[in-house]
């Protein structure tokens, strides 16, 4: 099952939606009209709490069943904002995601977004060493930052401990672009 939430209040599946929030196989999720643009999160208070956005939805990722996202044909077709973790792990989700939706992108999965949020650094109690090979270079050298604890040991920053004002400005940036 995946679950999701329209970001546009006035897109609905039906005339009697009042929260915008669906449940449904992978598959039914691919026989709907397709938004304009596509977010996924691994947090579920990030997911409920995600800013509106115009002509787009956010999956709620849960960090397993990327494979699923094969039986969305249509995910191919538009872009897709991948926000984890800045931690090991979160970067292996993001490896993962790629291998079904090549054109993923990262959003707040950035050197900049982890040093703007130094206060709220946590530690990554058992951090992947393994190597990712679908990361662009500046996630990469963030990734081998993290796995060889070149900032600090097992270093984490929760997607929910970044700044909601930050969350916003991300999210409007990704929809200019």
């Amino acid at each position: 099952m995946v679950r999701f939430r329209s970001l546009d209040p006035r897109q609905r599946l039906t005339g009697t939606d009042v929260d915008r929030h669906y449940s449904m196989t992978a598959a039914d999720l691919g026989r709907i009209s397709p938004p304009a643009r596509v977010f996924i999160t691994e947090n579920e208070i990030n997911f409920l709490s995600f800013p509106d956005a115009a002509d787009a939805i956010v999956i709620f990722g849960a960090g397993s069943g990327l494979e699923h996202f094969a039986d969305v044909p249509w995910l191919t077709d538009i872009p897709v904002h991948y926000w984890g973790d800045i931690d090991t792990h979160g970067f292996a989700i993001l490896d993962q995601l790629r291998a079904v939706v090549p054109h993923s992108m990262s959003l707040m999965m950035d050197r900049e977004t982890l040093l703007a949020h130094r206060d709220y650094w946590g530690v990554e109690e058992q951090p992947t060493r393994r190597e990712l090979h679908r990361l662009t270079t500046d996630e990469l050298a963030l990734y081998d930052s993290l796995r060889d604890n070149r900032l600090q040991p097992n270093l984490r920053l929760e997607q929910e401990r970044t700044r909601f004002s930050w969350v916003r400005s991300a999210v409007a940036a990704a929809q200019s672009s």
